[in-house]
């Protein structure tokens, strides 16, 4: 059975009880906000190429809508689970909060490892996944989006059922779609840009030079090697990587003191964002075991993998010179290890800020695709900035006032945002 401590829908009700209570919100508004409106568990018979039928489990849930359609994205893992989906739905309303976009949170999931199964395989299950919901999502309901394992290919599939289904077009029924079928130019690099434009105004709040830092990332998926790549524009240099290895079954960290080449990793990873270590070796990187991302002697560590990656286990081996911790993926960092980190007074950029730019630019697709007019790539990425480092400044200038932790200060103005919505509509 899995460590209750390890539960992430638990550990998100966590972090909402502690603002709650800063918030003194009444009794009935806690109890709507802290776990979610709807939620749908379904399967999804497929079959497969050998002639079995095989049945998936499909999850979609919609945390709160009361800011406007629930939105997030669809993720594709051999370890989904209702309590993860739970989490990331919920998490997903404090961060289109947060960034005051006019949406609300939801997520899905399939229990299944698109590693081991074919293109028609993987279609089949797209095109199920929604047919169990096509009455329950739409442009101005839940507006999916690609996650964890999921790409823009998945997307087109589920969007062209829906379309199938209700006889109709709705562009802005889906997000994270390629561009030239309906996706928005910037979308690719939204979430890891975003990452590096928060983090580049705490280097500014910080008085740090960015050109004089280091940083090891774990993961080295889509956001991860855009953050690489936006990092190194500002002067930073990334000497480790960690990634997860299918074909092994665990993950290792490459290590070049002088910098990693992000385009050169890119050339050995495969579309998972896994790499060879055999051919990162004959490039000239140490090969070390993936959990030693975390002890490099760095100024920022940037996770932006999976979730639960910095514990009360690994966070007493983070490096001395690291001065902040940017979380570009969800729910990287337990409650536990938040309190080893706040004791060290270390600059934490929580997720649901940090990685905003991706479902901000999911809301620039939709606008976008209801208005049938599209943005030049350099107005979507300046857009984008903009709202991003609005975001940041109103966060630490509440961290600043009261005194907060960051991650406290912006699930302070997320959730006020949220409740404010719920009253005004009257639900409370």
């Amino acid at each position: 059975m899995k460590d209750k401590a390890y539960n992430l829908f638990e550990m998100a009700q966590r972090q909402f009880d502690q603002v709650a209570g800063l918030l003194e919100l009444d009794d009935g508004v806690r109890q709507l906000l802290r776990q979610p409106l709807r939620e749908f568990q379904f399967l999804i018979p497929v079959r497969m190429d050998d002639g079995q039928v095989k049945v998936f489990n499909g999850f979609r849930v919609q945390h709160n809508d009361a800011r406007g359609p629930a939105k997030g994205g669809i993720r594709f893992h051999p370890h989904e689970n209702i309590d993860t989906v739970r989490a990331l739905a919920m998490w997903m309303t404090w961060k289109c909060s947060v960034v005051d976009i006019p949406l609300g949170g939801g997520k899905g999931g399939v229990i299944c490892d698109p590693h081991n199964l074919s293109a028609r395989e993987q279609e089949q299950i797209c095109r199920g996944w929604v047919r169990q919901m096509a009455k329950n999502v739409g442009p101005f309901q839940d507006v999916p989006a690609p996650d964890v394992m999921s790409t823009g290919q998945h997307m087109l599939w589920i969007l062209d059922e829906f379309e199938t289904i209700h006889g109709g077009r709705y562009p802005g029924f889906i997000t994270g779609k390629p561009v030239g079928m309906g996706g928005s130019l910037g979308r690719t690099e939204a979430t890891g840009f975003g990452v590096i434009f928060v983090l580049r105004e705490a280097m500014k709040v910080l008085g740090i030079d960015p050109s004089k830092t280091t940083a090891s990332v774990q993961g080295f998926g889509n956001v991860a090697q855009y953050a690489i790549r936006k990092y190194h524009e500002l002067g930073g240099k990334v000497t480790c990587v960690a990634c997860w290895n299918n074909k092994d079954k665990t993950s290792y960290a490459f290590r070049k003191k002088d910098g990693i080449d992000a385009d050169q990793l890119a050339g050995i990873a495969d579309s998972f964002g896994d790499m060879d270590k055999d051919k990162a070796r004959g490039l000239g990187y140490e090969v070390l075991p993936g959990d030693e991302w975390i002890a490099q002697d760095v100024d920022i560590l940037i996770p932006a993998a999976l979730e639960n990656q910095v514990t009360a286990a690994n966070a007493g081996k983070i490096g001395p010179r690291v001065k902040i911790i940017v979380e570009g993926a969800n729910g990287p960092t337990t409650p536990e290890a938040d309190e080893m980190i706040k004791a060290r007074k270390i600059f934490l950029i929580p997720d649901f800020l940090a990685n905003a730019g991706g479902v901000t630019c999911s809301y620039f697709e939709q606008v976008q695709c209801n208005m049938n007019y599209f943005w030049e790539k350099k107005e979507v990425l300046e857009k984008l900035d903009s709202k991003m480092t609005a975001a940041f400044h109103a966060v630490n200038q509440l961290a600043q006032k009261r005194k907060l932790y960051m991650r406290d200060a912006a699930y302070v103005i997320a959730i006020d945002r949220v409740a404010q919505a719920v009253k005004s509509r009257g639900w409370v």
